[in-house]
């Protein structure tokens, strides 16, 4: 269990009492924020804590991973200069009786403030140039101790299986992923077999499932070629693509279906040489029975110059490990 600090700022409502958490994936300028990558290291069962109008709120338990979502489009003018598309984190938030002023409470706080990247000021102020911080978990007990008896059980370990449930469905892909669907059947501008293919691309199904069979024959980690134990699996999420590149062969993978969730959900990737990439937050155990090789480097071979500025987007849109700055 790892302990984060979410200052929410002008998104608090939307946030909390939708149940996540969302940032965009860069800064305005297109650099690396720190305190976005850190999405991608949420684990299902992980703390937040929930700041806002200088009140610790409430705390929520981690749901999912960090997934790719678009903004949310309650936010409304809040941030509309960011990125459309972004991290998101489905949390179970509970909200405080009595919230707390860290600003009254920093004898007892202040000692635990992480030594780098913290959340909040000395003085208990909120630090806004932080989105989402890890703090440590000595804070962390501080502070349940200081606002409720159910956060300080859950912390000690009593109730954190129960709580730990991942939900069924990411809720922001299903939103997403059917609006595209509804954008693509109400266009006046595509012949109906192509609506068809586009949908069918989805499920990487008709036409999209031939093109990818004409440059790959098996799935590149399991080995498996029976072409009905195989789903061919967009690099670039069918989501976050264009139309020519959701039918592109060259956005495309023959995966078993646990290797195409995987490299859906951004639990691993490749790099150019064809080198696998697992995410940090990948459950190791649960890879092992799956017979992916976490011990040693494994090369699934190379790829083709078509799939190379894909894999690219892979790595630094969906896979879930930090980018680090230059």
């Amino acid at each position: 269990m790892n302990f984060w600090w979410v200052n929410h700022s002008q998104t608090f409502r939307h946030e909390f009492f939708g149940q996540y958490i969302w940032s965009p994936k860069r800064k305005r300028n297109d650099q690396i924020n720190p305190f976005y990558e850190t999405m991608r290291e949420v684990t299902p069962g992980d703390i937040v804590f929930s700041f806002a109008d200088g009140a610790i709120q409430g705390f929520g338990i981690a749901c999912t991973h960090g997934y790719t979502s678009p903004r949310p489009d309650e936010f409304g003018h809040v941030g509309q200069a960011w990125n459309e598309v972004g991290w998101r984190v489905d949390i179970d938030f509970q909200r405080f009786i009595d919230p707390i002023l860290p600003t009254q409470h920093m004898h007892a706080i202040g000692p635990t403030l992480p030594d780098r990247y913290s959340p909040i000021r000395p003085s208990g102020q909120g630090n806004q140039a932080v989105y989402l911080a890890e703090i440590p978990g000595l804070m962390a007990l501080i502070i349940a101790q200081l606002t409720s008896s159910e956060l300080l059980m859950i912390i000690q370990g009593a109730q954190a299986e129960t709580k730990a449930i991942p939900l069924p469905e990411l809720r922001g892909v299903v939103e997403w992923e059917e609006r595209e669907c509804a954008r693509i059947l109400e266009s006046d501008q595509l012949p109906e077999t192509e609506k068809l293919a586009l949908i069918k691309a989805r499920r990487g199904q008709g036409m999209f499932r031939q093109n990818v069979g004409r440059m790959e024959r098996f799935c590149r980690i399991t080995r498996v070629d029976r072409p009905e134990h195989l789903i061919a699996s967009h690099i670039k999420p069918w989501r976050e693509s264009n139309n020519p590149e959701r039918l592109f062969e060259g956005n495309g993978l023959l995966l078993t279906p646990t290797m195409d969730h995987l490299f859906d959900r951004g639990f691993i990737s490749f790099e150019r040489n064809g080198e696998l990439l697992i995410s940090p937050v990948a459950h190791k155990d649960s890879l092992k029975k799956m017979r992916i090789v976490t011990d040693r480097v494994l090369n699934v071979g190379g790829f083709a110059e078509s799939q190379q500025g894909f894999l690219e987007f892979h790595r630094s849109k969906v896979f879930l490990k930090r980018e680090q700055r230059h």
